[in-house]
């Protein structure tokens, strides 16, 4: 794709919490240990989309490089990608850490990658797709599905809102409720950021992507805010 500088969208421009600043990538880390399992949430992963020593693999927004890691244990080469450099630099040093050398590490996004070697058997994507308005969230599936092999994988999992648009005062407020209860005041104020700058939306908006933009899927996982989509390419 030709880039029109004039009106292509920018993902290098942070919008909610600025990943440039290593302060926060490091804070990002730690916030992350503290109330996921990371390992964990990699694992399983792994198992979903029945990673092998045979295939190759893009994460998309890797960001401080967990998902990437783990998967570079199990598979031939990783692609890892993140439009910030602070992230990226963050993740090679913990790569090298322990001992992986397995994973290419490119400065980019959803709508600038270009992948130059062989279709791809797997991308994975999670946590990152709210970053694009709706529109440029449709052209970025589509630049995934023509990356991948025919009967390739994507997994996808992002904040997506699967509640009635009437209900949305009373479940965003309990949301944020929740938040400040189980991990925190941070936590709950990055999540009004989220709401107020990034660009989640419907699950049904999600799908239809999805399915226009060539894939078959299965919901692997929804709630209220979050859901994950095991996606194959037609």
């Amino acid at each position: 794709m030709k880039l029109n500088k004039e009106w292509f969208y920018d993902e290098t421009v942070q919008v909610g919490t600025n990943y440039q600043d290593i302060s926060n990538v490091r804070a990002y880390d730690l916030q992350m240990a503290k109330f996921r399992d990371v390992k964990k949430e990699a694992t399983d992963i792994i198992e979903t989309i029945s990673l092998g020593r045979e295939h190759s693999l893009l994460e998309i927004g890797t960001g401080t490089g967990n998902f990437a890691i783990e998967a570079a244990k199990h598979c031939n080469e990783v692609y890892a990608i993140d439009v910030s450099s602070a992230m990226l630099a963050y993740a090679k040093q913990k790569a090298q850490k322990n001992g992986i050398s397995n994973i290419s590490f490119f400065q980019a996004g959803f709508l600038n990658y270009e992948h130059n070697g062989s279709p791809l058997d797997m991308i994975v994507s999670n946590l990152a797709l709210h970053h694009l308005p709706d529109f440029w969230k449709m052209i970025a599936l589509e630049r995934i599905n023509k990356m991948l092999k025919p009967g390739g994988t994507f997994y996808l999992g992002d904040v997506v809102f699967s509640f009635p648009v009437e209900e949305y005062d009373n479940k965003i407020n309990t949301w944020i409720d929740t938040m400040r209860e189980k991990v925190g005041i941070k936590f709950a104020q990055e999540a009004q950021i989220h709401l107020k700058e990034e660009y989640s939306t419907f699950d049904w908006v999600i799908e239809e992507m999805l399915h226009r933009s060539g894939f078959t899927f299965d919901i692997h996982h929804k709630d209220d805010f979050i859901a994950v989509y095991y996606c194959r390419k037609d």
